[in-house]
């Protein structure tokens, strides 16, 4: 089998090295990919097209005789890779445009919930500014402000006061983050703890992979501004067997009945962010159309099942019989960061110790380029480290001891991730 894999960043890094690990697969492109799959080797290979290129995309696959496409980023989704690979006969994993709206509009998304009684926080949707601080300044804080539509893992605030509130609303309104911030949600701050849950779905029948964890935010103790995440662990102990049979009962299984009956089967990964009360109960904080990141690397470096082969099966509809096998170890990742994350990111930094080689943790690349022979920063989160071990603490040593051997001038991240399980 010869697969294609859309990207350039973490998440496609860990799939085409997860999907390379198949005895039944000859080949793997990265389109555009990065330094990290350039350096993988073997049948792994970059091709220069870019994830937004669709037709240039589906021409590669038409050319090289891609057996499977699986795209990792949400922006190609949203905009219809999945419509145009279906009308040229291309098999291609990820939901479709009308599908893909459960991450692409956030009003989209609440309005699903609320025809499917699938649990979410209380919330009300603005195109005025004037209206969305009327609304915040009758309600408690600390309150959500959310942007509409994408903006990179960037258009939440969760603001601790009315005036913080009413600032966000105001700057989302005003063009922050261009068309995905003309229309916000803003909704009550729900109490608990998070956790990331993630399906493969083949229309109508999802298959819940390990579970996860994420710290959204940028520095240590979760202080500072919102990320896109700057690690994660897996499994997650939040989700008990009884937190995960409510989530599929509660939220899973009516989201993927609920766009059957509307018409837009969904079939891809299907992320659903939670979080998870103190009495166990889930309620859903956003949807993603794509597996998560930093999510999928230490869960992919769990995964022992031929991933190619239930990408296929979920696209033939055949997930009901389908198993998973799993590594019984826990994996930890932490993101690497250039110094001014999330806002104004400085990069164009040599990063050093990247060919260290390590058997209890991997180096998965994200922004990254090749610069005259040299590895440079080339974005916020530049690359994520996943550690392995037989308990939390060992994976979450093992990632660190590999972190430590990376650096470029200004490097930030956190050196507290997996906290709140090992505490």
């Amino acid at each position: 089998m010869k697969v294609m894999i859309v990207g350039n960043g973490g998440r496609e890094h860990t799939l085409a090295w997860s999907v390379a690990r198949s005895t039944s697969v000859e080949a793997v492109l990265v389109a555009p990919g990065n330094p990290g799959t350039l350096g993988e080797g073997g049948i792994i290979e970059n091709v220069p097209v870019d994830a937004t290129d669709f037709d240039g995309l589906a021409d590669i696959a038409q050319r090289q005789g891609i057996d499977l496409t699986i795209v990792g980023p949400e922006a190609p989704l949203a905009a219809g890779i999945r419509d145009l690979f279906d009308a040229r006969g291309l098999p291609c994993f990820g939901p479709s445009q009308a599908a893909a709206q459960l991450e692409s509009s956030k009003s989209f998304a609440k309005g699903f919930m609320a025809r499917h009684g699938i649990p979410t926080a209380r919330h009300a949707m603005f195109t005025d500014a004037d209206a969305a601080e009327a609304y915040i300044r009758a309600q408690a804080c600390p309150i959500v402000v959310k942007a509409d539509g994408l903006a990179a893992g960037k258009g939440v605030v969760i603001a601790h006061s009315h005036d913080d509130a009413t600032q966000a609303s105001r700057e989302m309104l005003s063009g922050r983050f261009g068309s995905a911030g003309q229309q916000l949600v803003i909704e009550d701050f729900l109490v608990g703890e998070e956790a990331s849950f993630t399906c493969l779905v083949d229309g109508q029948n999802a298959l819940p992979l390990a579970s996860s964890q994420d710290h959204k935010a940028r520095d240590d103790g979760d202080r500072g501004p919102n990320t896109g995440g700057m690690g994660a662990y897996s499994p997650a102990p939040v989700v008990t067997q009884a937190v995960h049979d409510r989530v599929m009962a509660e939220i899973v299984q009516p989201t993927v009945r609920g766009m059957a009956e509307e018409g837009t089967p969904y079939q891809g990964f299907l992320y659903v962010g939670l979080m998870i009360s103190p009495d166990g109960a889930p309620k859903v904080v956003e949807f993603n159309c794509r597996f998560g990141d930093p999510e999928a690397q230490p869960v992919l470096m769990r995964l022992h099942t031929d991933l190619a082969a239930l990408c296929q099966q979920a696209l033939a509809g055949d997930l009901s019989s389908a198993t998973l096998e799993w590594d019984p170890r826990h994996a930890l990742g932490v993101v690497l960061a250039s110094p001014g994350y999330p806002d104004a990111p400085r990069t164009g930094e040599p990063i050093h110790g990247l060919d260290y080689e390590s058997r209890n943790a991997k180096v998965f690349h994200a922004g990254t380029k090749m610069v005259n022979g040299q590895v440079v920063t080339s974005g916020g989160r530049v690359v994520t480290v996943v550690g392995l071990g037989t308990d939390l603490a060992k994976a979450q040593a093992a990632a660190y001891a590999r972190a430590e051997r990376i650096s470029w001038r200004g490097i930030h991240y956190r050196r507290d991730i997996g906290y709140r399980a090992l505490n």
